[in-house]
Parts: structure tokens; C-alpha cells; sequence
């Protein structure tokens, strides 16, 4: 891959192993050499003067600004680029396609509600429960997770004894794509 450049965005609920694979990745590719760099939908939500928040036009104004700064990326000899970002929305997926492509990968991490809601990590499907979010991507009846139809791979994160499954499966996706 090196001399090329890629975008991996890694697309699911929170909860569903978006950080960890990205993170992994990362990992293993900058061990190898390459120039990798991960931008997180909510470091780039967090570091902005303007206060965004999860209404669907916030959403796309921010996974619109996280392409943008993929392409910026790759002006700087970046090989490889992970977005681990919900990105709940089908035309705003189409749209960060468009502003990508050829370089664009969707990659959809499919979990069940009730994995999502034992893993809980940031506690917010207890929140959502409890009635302090009433609005949780994918949770809420008023804010749904759209299914991607046109992922490039989709990777099962179910079951968490296949990690190393999930891993694998996403290295080989990448390494098809690079070559």
C-alpha cells in the first residue's frame, strides 16, 4: 500500500467495535511502515469552536468535515485513513462516498441491540433508558441507524470471542483494496 492511499470508514452503533478495529489496524500498519491516521467523529465533534450535537444536520455537517479531512490527509502522503464514526444516515454515507471516492471503503459493523446494550461502553444505552437521552442514534424511535445497502464489507461484531475473526477479516479487506 504505500505510495497509495485508502479510506477505511468503519460505520455502526456505538458500542460496536468501531475504535477497537480502527485502532488495531492502525497498530499493524504503522508497525509495517505506513503513514495511518485514525479521525474519530467525536474528537472532531469535541474540537470544534462550533457545538454540534447528534441532529441529523450536526451529523452531517460533522462526517462532511471528517471527509474533507481525509482529503486533506492525503495531500500529506497519508497510505491510510480510519473513520470510526456512527455515520447513521444513508445519504449522508452517499455523500461522503461521493466527495471520496475512489478511495472510499464502507465498512459496516453489525451488532444486535442486546450486545450493544451489555457492552455499553460510554453508558448511554442506561442513559437512554433511564430518559436522560431521548434521542440515542440507532436507539430511539426519532433517530434511527439506516442499515448501509452498499457497504463494501460488513463485519458481525456479535460475539466477542471472534475478535480475532473480525480483525482478520478487516486486514484482508484492506489488504485487497491496497493492492
Amino acid at each position: 500500500m504505500k505510495g497509495s492511499f485508502s479510506v477505511i470508514w468503519l460505520s455502526g452503533m456505538s458500542g460496536s467495535g468501531k475504535s477497537t478495529l480502527a485502532n488495531y489496524v492502525k497498530d499493524v500498519y504503522q508497525n509495517k511502515g505506513f503513514r495511518v491516521r485514525i479521525i474519530d467523529g467525536d474528537d472532531v465533534r469535541d474540537n470544534d469552536n462550533e457545538k454540534l450535537n447528534f441532529s441529523r444536520k450536526d451529523v452531517e455537517f460533522n462526517n462532511l468535515r471528517i471527509a474533507k479531512l481525509c482529503l486533506e490527509l492525503k495531500e500529506k502522503d497519508f497510505n491510510l485513513i480510519l473513520v470510526p464514526v456512527i455515520s447513521p444516515y444513508d445519504d449522508v454515507r452517499k455523500k461522503t462516498r461521493s466527495l471520496l471516492d475512489p478511495y472510499y471503503n464502507l465498512i459496516y459493523l453489525e451488532t444486535s441491540i442486546d450486545i450493544l446494550k451489555k457492552r455499553d461502553t460510554k453508558g448511554l444505552y442506561n442513559a437512554a433508558d433511564s430518559g436522560q437521552i431521548d434521542d440515542l442514534i440507532g436507539y430511539s424511535l426519532i433517530n434511527p441507524f439506516e442499515k448501509p445497502n452498499d457497504a463494501d464489507l460488513i463485519i458481525n461484531t456479535d460475539d466477542s470471542s471472534l475478535l480475532n475473526f473480525s480483525k482478520q477479516s478487516l486486514l484482508d479487506f484492506i489488504k485487497s483494496v491496497s493492492n
